[in-house]
């Protein structure tokens, strides 16, 4: 452990001017005792960490004594400083690492890239979770992301539903993907192809010693993007016919899925001679469409199925008694 803190001060003092020991031992989470006999003990290795006396001196290292990596632009050493979602690297218990990376990164820059990771932290930051609700971390993450990293088979437990019989299988776990805040699995069974696993539904996870052989052709931004398309229209099981005004029809991809609005505008006529337009939409079910379509209020009459459009009749009965 010692010699790990050892390579993190040099780091620390390569990618920064000049720290004190209140400094170092804040990031190295020891006393300033222990820097001070950690910095003495890399001077008698020949180190050549050098100690400023006075209010405003510190820790610095002396001669050069840096490795420098070249070729970067500004703009390139900015964006690697932003390839990672502390979050996510959290959850998968790989914030370690990503620290200890970026701080070798930063290590290596020229002095005129050096506070690029601030310039950057500065102006941007990635918050993957939805609004309104607190994600939760499954508990068999790390394990899952661990045998993602290593291309490890994994033994896994899974149930399908909430109440549904757990069912075991081994997988080649592909690739990790964070959708806002819940985490999914990429996966092969066997022979079959890859498969969307919810982590969240795991139950038990045993990483293998045995590696498996990754198609090097599979690309997951772009599986990600087809299944989660298919997805999003495999819900889409039933039909309702609407009639909206204008506004109402601006607001519609905001209520519903928007691929959706766009299939249906594509087979409607143009608005009627009142303006209004009448589109035959696909929902995931009348129940679904009644609190989605209900956020519309007066910009949305409902003309099918009778059950729904009766549905909002009551609703609407139900608002004038209200507000007469």
């Amino acid at each position: 452990m010692r010699a790990a803190r050892l390579i993190k001060m040099v780091l620390l003092l390569q990618s920064r001017s000049v720290m004190s020991a209140a400094e170092l031992a804040e990031e190295l989470e020891v006393s300033e005792r222990t820097v001070t006999r950690d910095a003495q003990a890399l001077s008698e290795a020949g180190v050549p960490v050098y100690a400023d006396r006075g209010r405003t001196g510190g820790y610095r290292l002396v001669g050069g004594y840096r490795t420098r990596l070249t070729g970067l632009a500004r703009d390139e050493a900015e964006a690697l400083f932003l390839s990672g979602l502390p979050s996510a690297l959290r959850e998968m218990g790989l914030d370690d690492a990503a620290s200890a990376a970026r701080l070798k990164v930063a290590a290596a820059l020229l002095p005129s890239l050096r506070d690029a990771p601030r310039s950057a932290a500065r102006r941007f930051h990635l918050d993957a979770p939805g609004w309104f609700h607190e994600p939760v971390t499954p508990g068999l993450l790390p394990a899952v992301a661990q045998a993602v990293w290593d291309d490890r088979l994994l033994r896994a437990r899974y149930r399908r539903a909430a109440g549904a019989e757990e069912t075991e299988r081994e997988l080649a776990p592909y690739g990790l993907v964070l959708k806002a805040g819940v985490w999914y699995l990429c996966a092969r069974a066997g022979d079959t192809d890859v498969r969307v696993y919810r982590i969240d539904r795991f139950t038990a996870v045993a990483v293998s010693e045995t590696r498996f052989e990754r198609d090097l052709d599979f690309d997951l931004p772009g599986f990600w993007a087809k299944r989660a398309a298919e997805f999003a229209r495999s819900i889409l099981r039933a039909e309702v016919t609407v009639r909206l005004s204008g506004a109402g029809l601006a607001r519609l991809p905001h209520v519903v899925d928007p691929a959706a609005v766009e299939e249906a505008l594509a087979g409607a006529a143009g608005p009627d001679a009142d303006g209004l337009h009448t589109l035959t939409l696909a929902v995931e079910s009348e129940e679904v469409a009644y609190d989605q379509l209900l956020r519309l209020g007066p910009e949305l009459e409902v003309l099918a199925p009778s059950a729904l459009r009766a549905r909002f009749g009551r609703a609407a009965a139900r608002l004038y008694a209200m507000y007469r």
